[in-house]
Order: C-alpha cells, then structure tokens, then sequence
C-alpha cells in the first residue's frame, strides 16, 4: 500500500484551502501547546468545514462518512452497547453482524479503537461522521440522559414550602455543603448553570416574577427562556446562588456582587455574578466566563484578511493609543485579550487596569480597580508608569483623567489600549474631546479607532440558499444586479443550533486609522460627519458594509446584519 497523503496535502488538491492556509495551521500547532490536529485547527480558523476535512480523511484511511440523520441504528447494535460506553466514547452503534460492529466515531484514534474492540469484544468498523451530530444521536437513540433541568423540576412535588424550610435551607447553606449535597435545590442550581456552559451560553439571567421564576440563558447575544421553576422555589433557589457567589443571604435590599468558581466537563469556569432588589424579589445574572473563550487566535474574530493585517501592523507600533469602541457585549474585551495575547512576549512587559479583571493571563500584570480603597483607573496609571511597561490595557476611558493620562503615557513612548462607548469608529474622536482631553493630545496620540459589533453565524448543519426581496436589498444599499452569481444563505434551524439557524458569532469592524489629514481634523474640532466622510474617502468600511461582505461570503444572513448594524439610512 502507497504513503498516505497528508490531511492538510488533501485539503489543497481538492481546492478546499490554500497552501497558506496549511502552513499558517502548522505554525499555530507548535506555537500554540494545544492538543489539535491539523484538521481541528483549520475548521477552528474557518478555513475549511468539518465536513470537508471528515471527507479528506475518509479517502486518507479508505472509511465511509455517515449522515447520522439519514440513518436507523440497528437495535442490536444499540443493545451491545451501553450508553455510558458510548458516552465516554462518543460513538454511535450502527450495525451489528455477528462479532463485527460498525459504529459512527469522529476521531480514528488506534487507542480509542484498540479500546472498543477489548470492551466490547467485537471486531470494530468505523464509519466518519461529526462529533455533534454523534452526541445528538447517543441522545436521540439512547433517550435523554436523567440528569436534565426539566427532569430535575419534575422530582418536585407540588407541596408549597414555607418560610421556616426556606431558612432551614439557608442556615444548612451556611453551615457548609457537607450536609447539604444531596439536597434537590443544589442539585437543580448546579444543573442549570452547567446546562448553560454546555449549550454555550455567555449569562444566565434569573428573574422573579409575580407566579413564578424566569430562568433565561444568553446565546450567541439573543436570550433564550428555558424551563422555569416554580415560584415556591424562588427562596431556596436565590438563596443557593448567593450562597455559591459568597454573597450576604440576609441582605435582600441592595445590589450585592460575587464570583462562583467551577468546573464543568473538565472546563474550569467562572461566574460573575450580580444580584439587584426587584417588585418580586431579587433578579440574579451570571455571566459565564470561561478562559478558553479569550485564548483565541485574532483569525478567529471574523477579520477580513485586509482588515487583519492592519490590525497587525496598528497593534505592532511602538506607541500611540489603539482605541476599540461598541455598546456593552459587542466583544470589545476579548478583541483586545487576543491582541495582547499575540504581544505576549518574554522580552515584552504589559499592564492592565480592569474594571473588573475578567481573565487571568500568564506573564501579563493585571490591575483590578477598587474605588473604596482609592485604587482608580487614574492611581493605578500613574503607578503603572513608574513600572516601565511597554503595553498597557486601560479597561475603559471613563473620565477626562483617565483619558488624559493615557495620552500622555502614549507620548512617552507606550502603546495603550483602551475601550470606549461610543456608536461608530468616527464618534471616538470628538467624544475624546468632549470628556476634556485637549485637540493636540488626541491628534497627536491616537493611531486609530475600531469600532465593532456581534453577529450570528449561520448554522452550518441547516444553511439553505435564500432570495430577499428587492426592498430589503434597497435598504441596505444593493440591488439585485450587485448580487449575480452571489448566493445568500439563511439557517432554516437544525438540532444543533436550538432552531435558531445560527451558531457562535462573529464580528464585523469599523477600522478608522488616522493620517494627517485626520490628524488636521481633530485638531480643529472637526465634526463627526466630517471624519466619518474623510476616513470613507481614504478606504474605510463601515460596520454594515463590513457586515454586507460576510453576508456575500454566505458566513452569515442579510437580517442578522441589519438587526446588529442597521440600514443605509442610519449611515445619514
């Protein structure tokens, strides 16, 4: 038998990617110290589809690829195999002839294999297919795991629970979890926030309302309700997060704020967590942050190729101030964690202030402020300065002080990266104005300013071609002769995305860079429209155009751009 090509070799003599694109995975694979295979890398970067790579490999080791939803497990092959086996393995019996099983698997791992066939004492044959889809099927032909939030809310009766069991709950919370493990409000609070990590969710939010308890999750920016529990739990329940969160459970009448800490699925997880008095009670959201979240490559944002190599050459100078504007949850944050991810060097000394500090990194000095004790944005500036930091990270240009002596540690030679609210990428500058700082320091200082936003990507499992009607193309500036030979996708909504047709974001930017004609304008107090037309006429996108070229790309559909960028019209 003939040397097997290599995957990524396969991949370029299909035309699915480009030699670039394998070598650029490579380099990410020895610099990285992640355990992906080439192929995971190249999905992970959206260079190819899992189902593309499935295919390479198929032809690489001579094995079918399966359509899990086409399929009818054969019962005996079910049977042979338990459901904790198929768990733990992600598998998925299909057939069962004799002593020789065929089972679905996404990884053609020896081991894995080498394992199976000790298990299970059969000869085993593998057939390729997704690793979702695989999980789907364990569910769909297993039956869904006991362990659910709505099974969990099923195994209490409807008996109502007084005042005094609400403070035995809190005094058992107290004492410790020791005793209390075992109990139906724990089991239900731990269940609910990993349902949520699972199905990738960034905020649990938790609401009394008149009859009964509102449990919404975050997805991919949208909220999602899920089974609530019923109001008789609503004591119990709030009391456990608070309890988690080491909050005060007597305190009920001011905002309180904690952290929860924990592990799920092998993922260590925070939780930030903020309780505030409401009409019904008191209303508690967790934001879910997990570490792996920020450790992503600036290839994964959603840059366009062009847009990613200024943002390389911006972030590479040696001083100046890189501003990234949007609302709250446009992903401004982790733009920059991955910007300083990639700066992280040995030979490069970098400082933040946070307001609050989200995520640990390794060799950078993280700041948190704390206004009761004196340390603000401003202190901790001042004191960073005498550390001779190259980089530093202001969390948020809140104030005239904060903004003013970040100028002036960009003028001595630092590069400083900072957030800022504001609309648009052109917005920035003026707004720097207003806060107090003077016109020559922001012209002088600043290097450039993007603004960003989220949108939804279509689902991959479920994108179907789809036509918009000449009056939704109007409003955001096409017709349908800019269109010919574009197809545009929609996700009509699958298992894999909760029926939504999307699954994870993406961004889409704004890059306002600065020149001397800019330069010239915020000098001189130049109005908002008037930079918004001079960076336009020297190449700059705006978010719905940026946003328009992913829809064309078929990343991601011409509705979600218009609800997160709107139309032309708001352009005017």
């Amino acid at each position: 038998m003939g040397k097997r090509k290599p995957i990524g070799q396969l991949l370029v003599d299909r035309g699915l990617v480009k030699q670039e694109h394998v070598e650029r995975a490579l380099e990410y694979q020895q610099k990285s110290g992640e355990d992906l295979r080439l192929g995971e890398i190249l999905v992970k970067f959206e260079f190819v589809t899992e189902e593309d790579v499935l295919e390479c490999v198929a032809e690489q080791f001579d094995v079918p690829v399966v359509d899990l939803d086409e399929v009818q497990p054969d019962p005996e092959a079910l049977e042979s195999v338990p459901r904790n086996t198929a768990k733990m393995h992600n598998i998925l019996p299909l057939e069962k002839q004799g002593n020789s099983l065929t089972v679905a698997i996404n990884d053609l791992d020896l081991c894995t294999i080498d394992n199976l066939r000790f298990i299970l004492d059969a000869d085993i044959k593998c057939a390729l297919a997704p690793a979702e889809e695989i999980e789907h099927g364990i569910e769909r032909f297993y039956g869904r795991e006991e362990s659910t939030v709505d099974n969990m809310l099923r195994e209490f009766t409807e008996e109502e629970m007084t005042e005094e069991d609400e403070e035995d709950q809190e005094e058992e919370g107290r004492v410790g979890q020791a005793k209390a493990e075992d109990a139906p409000v724990i089991r239900l609070v731990t269940l609910i926030i990993t349902d949520a990590v699972r199905a990738r969710a960034s905020d649990i939010h938790v609401e009394p309302l008149n009859n009964r308890v509102r449990v919404r999750y975050r997805i991919d920016g949208v909220c999602q309700e899920m089974e609530s529990p019923p109001k008789r739990l609503q004591g119990p329940v709030l009391a456990r997060l608070k309890l988690m969160a080491d909050m005060d459970l007597a305190e009920k009448r001011r905002p309180q704020d904690g952290r929860i800490a924990m592990n799920v699925d092998g993922r260590d997880v925070d939780l930030r967590v903020s309780s505030v008095p409401v009409t019904d009670g008191e209303s508690i959201v967790m934001r879910i942050l997990e570490k792996e979240s920020v450790r992503v490559s600036l290839t994964e944002l959603g840059f366009h190729e062009d847009d990613l190599d200024q943002f390389r050459r911006i972030i590479s100078r040696p001083n100046g101030i890189f501003l990234v504007t949007g609302p709250t949850g446009s992903g401004k944050t982790t733009t920059l964690y991955c910007a300083l991810n990639e700066l992280n060097r040995p030979d490069t000394k970098i400082i933040t202030a946070e307001d609050p500090v989200e995520y640990n990194f390794t060799g950078i000095n993280q700041c948190q402020v704390q206004a009761d004790i004196g340390r603000t944005f401003p202190v901790i500036l001042r004191s960073m300065l005498r550390q001779a930091p190259e980089i530093i990270l202001v969390g948020e240009m809140r104030d005239e002080e904060t903004a003013e002596i970040a100028m002036r540690a960009a003028l001595t030679g630092h590069l400083v990266f900072s957030t800022l609210h504001t609309n648009d990428a052109a917005s920035a500058i003026p707004r720097l104005i207003d806060m107090g700082v003077k016109p020559f320091l922001v012209a002088s200082c600043v290097q450039a300013a993007m603004a960003q936003r989220l949108v939804r990507r279509i689902c991959p499992k479920c994108k179907k071609p789809v036509e918009y009607s000449e009056q939704m193309l109007n409003a955001v500036g096409l017709s349908p002769e800019d269109l010919e030979g574009i197809t545009l996708y929609r996700g009509e909504g699958c298992y894999r995305c909760n029926n939504t047709g999307y699954r994870g974001r993406m961004g889409i930017f704004e890059m306002l860079e600065m020149n001397t004609e800019l330069r010239e304008m915020t000098f001189r107090k130049a109005a908002t429209t008037e930079i918004r037309n001079e960076a336009r006429e020297l190449g700059m996108l705006t978010l719905l155009e940026d946003g328009l070229r992913k829809v064309m790309e078929g990343k991601t559909s011409l509705d979600e751009v218009i609800r997160v960028a709107g139309t032309t019209e708001d352009l005017i």
